[in-house]
């Protein structure tokens, strides 16, 4: 038998600039710098950890010249937050699209460097009338 996992630690994001890039993590979805960790950021190829405000979500944004953006980082969100985060990327003008997956709701967005994230709740419910009323 396997030994059990603990959850994911943290997700590698590949990006231009470090610093720009937690800056938009920052102003877009709340991430905040993890002081605790922030001595790592000091090697130009070590990460800069940054993490949502409950602490739960570790992204680690490491520098990268020549990358190709990375697959879809998926963040949860319940039905009233869905709508909240559907209404913020739209006025950030980044939404790339909201679609019905029949059991769950989907916002699509790419960060600075082109790496694509989606929020997804599955309220299928709650989210359908809100947006058909």
């Amino acid at each position: 038998m396997l030994p059990e996992l603990d959850g994911i630690d943290h997700i590698h994001v590949y990006v231009s600039n470090r610093e720009k890039a937690a800056e938009w993590y920052k102003k877009v979805l709340g991430f905040q710098v993890n002081q605790t960790l922030a001595f790592w950021a000091d090697n130009i190829h070590g990460p800069l950890t940054i993490e949502d405000p409950t602490g739960k979500i570790h992204l680690a944004l490491f520098n990268c010249e020549d990358f190709t953006p990375s697959t879809a980082i998926a963040f949860k969100a319940g039905g009233k937050e869905f709508l909240e985060w559907k209404s913020i990327l739209e006025k950030e003008n980044i939404l790339l699209r909201c679609t019905d997956h029949k059991v769950a709701w989907s916002v699509y967005f790419n960060d600075l460097d082109g790496n694509m994230h989606e929020i997804t709740c599955y309220e299928h419910d709650y989210v359908t009338e809100r947006l058909q009323g």
